[in-house]
């Protein structure tokens, strides 16, 4: 299983190239992943990278929830996959992020890429620290959640 970890700075240029970061890269390779997919997070004003295994996992588990004939359901299914976009990296290691997804975001210059599990999230520099936590509200909340089954048993 392909996992993420890290918090790395990047600039991308005026035509929206930017190098993925080498040990992220280094991971996609191990496992033959030259494409990717792009979309804007759900929840955050982020951009997220799923290598093509991934964001077919995550799409077959949202049309596993959802009925074909259900008009609401398919809308959600639709709406979900209607912004995603493939890229490739290329041979130098960069992708191409198109003038419409840096302007979801406010992608101007300077960005972060950010490791999350099985993802690779792009953010606005200086925009992830706004949507973390306080350090004792971050630790309140997993204690409880870590301890919620241990309660239950």
């Amino acid at each position: 299983m392909m996992q993420f970890l890290g918090n790395i700075e990047a600039k991308i240029d005026t035509k929206g190239r930017v190098f993925v970061p080498a040990a992220f890269r280094k991971i996609l390779q191990s496992s033959a992943h030259n494409t990717l997919i792009l979309r804007k997070d759900i929840f955050q004003d982020c951009l997220v990278l799923y290598p093509v295994e991934v964001w077919d996992n995550e799409v077959a588990e949202l049309r596993s929830r959802l009925s074909r004939w259900n008009m609401e359901e398919q809308a959600l299914l639709r709406q979900f996959v209607v912004d995603a976009e493939k890229l490739e990296i290329d041979g130098s290691g960069r992708i191409l992020i198109s003038k419409r997804y840096c302007q979801m975001i406010g992608i101007t210059s300077e960005v972060r890429f950010l490791g999350v599990d099985n993802t690779i999230e792009i953010w606005v520099n200086g925009s992830l620290d706004k949507s973390l936590l306080p350090a004792d509200d971050f630790a309140s909340r997993i204690q409880a959640l870590m301890n919620k089954d241990s309660q239950n048993n």
